[in-house]
């Protein structure tokens, strides 16, 4: 979901597993060579969709990469088939407060351009929440924590869980760091060990 924090808290998930960080969003903006919501307004949402889709097709072969989608990634199927078939995904829940005071004065978003954008925004909560989690190898409730703090949990959710861990090839995890230790957020690739006008 818009403004579940997935770049922020891939960005440092990345870090912590020693793996890439991508962003899809910006990926489709640099294969196109303009801003995302310029794709809406000469494509409409459908046809951003696709290109959408047609990136994390591409994207989601990759190994050793933390990826976070777009918030609306998992509207489209073929998309929801992808996240559930590679690598594991990672669900950032946020309740509609938090996502609307993150992104109330980001005039990046498009589909918020609207009279009412925090009711369009509970709109989009509403039909997007069951999605993500049809998707979601895991869930994390973000609330207030800091990004710093929910890395931990999340890595701490995927050392729980013995499948996931071995995909991933995880090594221990200094206590310390734990200590220090929102919707589709990262999916992470497995390892290679484990891991089988008009736009351009």
């Amino acid at each position: 979901m818009m403004g579940a924090g997935k770049t922020t808290i891939g960005r440092l998930l990345a870090q912590r597993l020693g793996k890439t960080f991508v962003d899809a969003d910006h990926e489709i903006e640099a294969r196109t060579g303009v801003r995302i919501p310029v794709i809406f307004e000469i494509e409409g949402e459908e046809g951003f969709r696709r290109r959408e889709a047609q990136t994390l097709d591409e994207l989601t072969l990759g190994c050793n990469q933390v990826l976070a989608t777009g918030g609306g990634a998992v509207t489209f199927a073929p998309t929801r088939a992808l996240l559930k078939d590679r690598g594991v995904t990672v669900y950032l829940s946020a309740g509609l407060h938090d996502l609307w005071i993150r992104t109330r004065n980001d005039r990046n978003r498009p589909l918020l351009q609207v009279a009412d954008p925090r009711a369009r925004l509970a709109e989009l909560l509403t039909a997007r929440d069951p999605l993500y989690r049809e998707v979601a190898d895991i869930i994390i409730e973000t609330g207030r924590p800091s990004a710093h703090k929910l890395v931990p949990e999340i890595i701490g959710a995927l050392r729980r869980n013995p499948g996931l861990a071995q995909v991933l090839a995880l090594q221990p995890v200094p206590t310390d760091l734990i200590r220090v230790t929102a919707p589709i957020a990262p999916l992470v690739s497995p390892s290679p060990d484990h891991s089988s006008g008009n736009l351009p």
